[in-house]
């Protein structure tokens, strides 16, 4: 959904700020008869009062709710933003703001800055979202995927427990699984308990899977566990210690496939498990 025209933001300000003491009779009889407010078109209040229901901002009675206000307001204009799930990296200042959010925080009536921190909030939320999500179904692709192509047991181990330090265990291997729906930018978050897994097991290996737009799994590699140990950042003093880490991954760190399992797979397997297409293809 687009981002509403600048007057029926500001109508929805208007809104969200008189429905908290008065009904929408009285809201709307101010709209229309007062000239402070005749910078809006009654269509425009009109419009802005059904945006508002639609985002769940104002109930079907009229009614805003408890959080309801210009921080929400703005979340719920720029949600579906295509930007918005690269937003950590295309805005890290206020100077970095598309100027659909600097006309809208005008409107609404913020400055840059709280603008700023509400779309940092809403990208927190998409990204917390989507990766448990996309996680969820990557782990699932690549146990089905490992079922079709090995004659030994799989065991989906993060099914029963996060205590483990990894997701998929076949024969003597342990597989912590990363996903990504995003064919030039790899990005994954270890924990310190996954970090000291890998220290402790030989076993143990980082998968990534590359999902499509409808979560099947496009392809498989596998990073290099040298590489996590130079990334990982190192504690400072003993007052203080990292316990979860975003890698921003180079392609050259990525093995296609999951060479470790080797004679594991049967030629039955998909040829994902081998590489095939490369996670760069």
């Amino acid at each position: 959904m687009p981002v509403p025209p600048d007057p029926v933001l500001r109508a929805a300000s208007r809104w969200l700020h008189h429905l908290s003491s008065v009904d929408v009779m009285h809201a709307s009889a101010l709209f229309t008869t007062h000239s402070a407010y005749a910078d809006v078109t009654p269509t425009q209040y009109s419009t802005a009062l059904t945006w508002l229901k639609e985002n769940g901002l104002v109930t079907s009675d009229g009614k805003t709710g408890r959080s309801a206000g210009p921080a929400s307001l703005m979340e719920a204009a720029f949600k579906d933003a295509l930007w918005l799930p690269d937003a950590d990296l295309l805005v890290t200042c206020p100077e970095e703001l598309p100027m659909d959010v600097i006309r809208a925080a005008d409107a609404i009536g913020i400055g840059t800055d709280d603008a700023l921190a509400v779309i940092r909030d809403a990208w927190g939320k998409v990204d917390t979202e989507s990766r448990t999500r996309v996680g969820n179904a990557g782990e699932l692709a690549l146990v089905g995927l490992l079922r079709a192509a090995s004659d030994l047991p799989v065991r989906h181990v993060a099914e029963t427990s996060d205590g483990y330090g990894y997701d998929i265990a076949i024969g003597d291997v342990h597989i912590e699984v990363k996903s990504t729906t995003r064919r030039g930018r790899l990005t994954i978050y270890l924990s310190r308990y996954e970090y000291e897994t890998m220290k402790s097991d030989p076993g143990w290996m980082l998968a990534v899977i590359r999902l499509g737009p409808d979560l099947q799994p496009l392809a498989v590699a596998s990073l290099d566990r040298r590489w996590i140990e130079h990334a990982v950042p190192g504690d400072r003093s003993h007052n203080g210690r990292w316990e979860s880490v975003r890698f921003d991954v180079p392609a050259d760190a990525v093995t296609p496939g999951l060479p470790p399992l080797g004679a594991m797979l049967t030629e039955a397997q998909s040829g994902l498990l081998s590489g095939k297409p490369s996670w760069t293809g």
